[in-house]
């Protein structure tokens, strides 16, 4: 089995699941008890948190841990708005994820919040100048993904958080798709999107475990906490800590940054020859988002005339596990959102495929993956020509 979706979910890594089983085998115990095993299980949580912190270039008191990149997008966009914020504003994009856009049209329809949604160009890009110019005094906060799941397209986010900075907004980005397989310093300039105040991100998309994630936030922004209880998480996030999923997720994101940059580089290889493939050999193949500024791992496109669905299922039957975009909205038959907010007619967006790498791999394997990639696609456009 070819396993081409970790924009869904990567595949958990043996240093994941090495650290939850010695999680789970060791004294069962919650991290705020004082006795031996409690803090035994404290000590847990707390490498995860430094390896979490170190890896992604933040302090260990800027780590809040959540369920997922759900939640910490939701605890940062409703718990900044609910925080006694400066006006009632948000800026946005029309390529959010689902949790960004559905808290958003909360936000609006009860807490009375105005929602400017930023337009994007054909790669999916967005509008730099609209963007800057909807910031304005009374703006809360600006929300804008560094890198789309189910196009690739990274963002150049320095000019946008500088504004937001400089104007007194808070600047987020979902950087669940990104942090991965992105170089990413929380605390410095010189990464795509550095002038943030707030990331999401979420382990499963390191290999970790689902069920866990992360937001990091500068300390001083306030933040009314979405789960009130007994004040875990610096008082973020209240409920007992899942001890063993974070200890996989630190270990996951600790076992990619060894070899982060030839890891990049790996993938963007073999991402460059999969589009390669499939342009040249598959009649009415069209990449979707940027062709070069685009995550390493991403590969995506839509096919004229082809039903997506079927496809997916003679790639599955192939042994190719592939998706038609976010998983978060896997089973809809309703075209895709993204491809229709970059201008994509809803004929064409609905045959949307998505290839993402979890890793590099051997050149042998690499090459009998493209033959049956190209086998199932050509066998689909011949039957439409």
């Amino acid at each position: 089995m070819y396993y081409l979706d970790a924009a869904a979910t990567a595949p958990l890594r043996p240093a994941a699941r090495r650290a939850m089983l010695t999680a789970l085998e060791g004294a069962p115990a919650n991290a705020s008890s004082v006795h031996t095993p409690g803090q035994l299980a404290k000590d847990v949580l707390r490498q995860a948190r430094q390896q979490v912190a170190t890896a992604l270039g933040a302090r260990e008191t800027e780590v809040v841990f959540t369920s997922g990149g759900t939640e910490a997008n939701n605890l940062l966009l409703k718990g900044v708005a609910l925080a006694a914020p400066r006006g009632k504003h948000i800026v946005t994009s029309a390529i959010e994820h689902s949790s960004v856009r559905q808290t958003c049209a909360f936000l609006s329809q009860f807490a009375g919040f105005e929602i400017t949604e930023i337009p994007v160009d054909t790669y999916g890009r967005v509008n730099e100048t609209a963007a800057l110019n909807a910031i304005r005094d009374d703006t809360t906060l600006v929300s804008i993904a560094l890198a789309n799941g189910e196009i690739g397209t990274v963002q150049s986010l320095d000019r946008i958080g500088q504004a937001a900075q400089s104007s007194g907004a808070v600047m987020h980005t979902d950087a669940v798709q990104a942090a991965a397989v992105l170089p990413i310093h929380f605390a410095t300039a010189g990464w795509p999107g550095a002038f943030v105040d707030a990331m999401s991100v979420a382990s499963h998309k390191y290999g970790g475990p689902q069920g866990a994630g992360a937001l990091l936030l500068r300390r001083g922004i306030p933040l009314e906490p979405l789960l009130h209880g007994g004040g875990q998480e610096t008082g973020q996030r209240s409920g007992t800590e899942n001890i063993a999923a974070l200890a996989g997720f630190g270990a996951a994101v600790a076992s990619l940054t060894q070899h982060a940059g030839t890891r990049a580089q790996a993938l963007m290889a073999q991402r460059d020859t999969l589009v390669r493939q499939v342009l040249q050999n598959v009649p009415g193949a069209q990449l979707t988002g940027h062709p070069t500024e685009r995550a390493p791992n991403h590969a995506s496109f839509v096919i004229e005339g082809i039903s997506g669905e079927s496809l997916l299922v003679d790639l599955d039957i192939a042994g190719v596990s592939a998706s038609s975009g976010s998983a978060c909205s896997a089973g809809k038959k309703d075209p895709s959102q993204v491809l229709l907010a970059m201008g994509y007619p809803p004929d064409l967006a609905v045959t949307a495929l998505r290839f993402t790498l979890p890793d590099p791999l051997e050149d042998p394997v690499f090459q009998q993956l493209m033959d049956h990639v190209l086998q199932v696609l050509g066998s689909h456009t011949a039957s439409v020509r």
